[in-house]
């Protein structure tokens, strides 16, 4: 057991609707597989005075806003004072928090966005879990299959981690900053309170309460 990436150790739970789900599992990729049919269940019992339906299995905060130009495919949820903005491409199986930012030209693939979560400008989200108040600078993107298809693994430093899938992009503990025009390779796990260098190519897991300047040079933060 790597406890650094364990759940209780990257997230705060009570900022997520997707607690009761993440709460059965120790490591937070083992959800990835069960987040559509957890959007299907928890949406069916969202009150009809606060989120509205919006096609097939898409329920919306009405206090959301959602500009006419964003594409929701179910199933998926967009929490209250969320914005998703011009051109968002949210393609299924997304959980969207409250008060998050989806940007223009953002495309979302099954995955859970904590609450207060910014993808402002033109990043790919697949395969992935974004803890409370972390954000990815403009053009960051989570690569979430191998260029050799194989199942992704999570190097943790002592050893790799087998997570039993072919598609998994990052793990974003609370709070994380991932610089711009970075990629978060399969199997990238950073921990809380973390920030990503601009321009930078991560692999593996990263320590909570450090800045990530390269691959091989780490500091922890004062």
């Amino acid at each position: 057991m790597f406890e650094p990436a364990l759940i209780k150790n990257l997230f705060d739970l009570s900022h997520t609707s997707a607690r009761s789900l993440l709460e059965k599992f120790q490591y937070p990729w083992e959800a990835l597989s069960e987040i559509g049919d957890f959007i299907l269940r928890l949406g069916a019992s969202l009150p009809p005075e606060e989120y509205e339906l919006r096609g097939e299995n898409v329920w919306v905060a009405k206090s959301a806003k959602v500009f006419g130009s964003a594409y929701l495919h179910g199933p998926c949820i967009i929490g209250p004072e969320t914005e998703v903005r011009q051109c968002a491409f949210v393609r299924g199986k997304a959980l969207v928090g409250a008060g998050c930012v989806v940007g223009n030209s953002t495309e979302l693939k099954n995955v859970i966005l904590f609450d207060n979560v910014q993808i402002p400008h033109y990043n790919y989200v697949g395969d992935s879990i974004l803890g409370y108040k972390s954000h990815m600078g403009a053009g960051s993107i989570t690569s979430n299959v191998k260029s050799d298809k194989t199942l992704v693994t999570v190097n943790t430093g002592e050893g790799r981690i087998p997570t039993g899938l072919k598609k998994m992009g990052a793990v974003l503990g609370d709070h994380v900053e991932v610089g711009c025009n970075s990629v978060l390779n399969p199997g990238t796990v950073v921990g809380r309170n973390t920030n990503i260098y601009p321009l930078s190519m991560v692999r593996g897991f990263v320590a909570a309460d450090s800045i990530y300047k390269k691959q091989g040079e780490l500091v922890q933060k004062r």
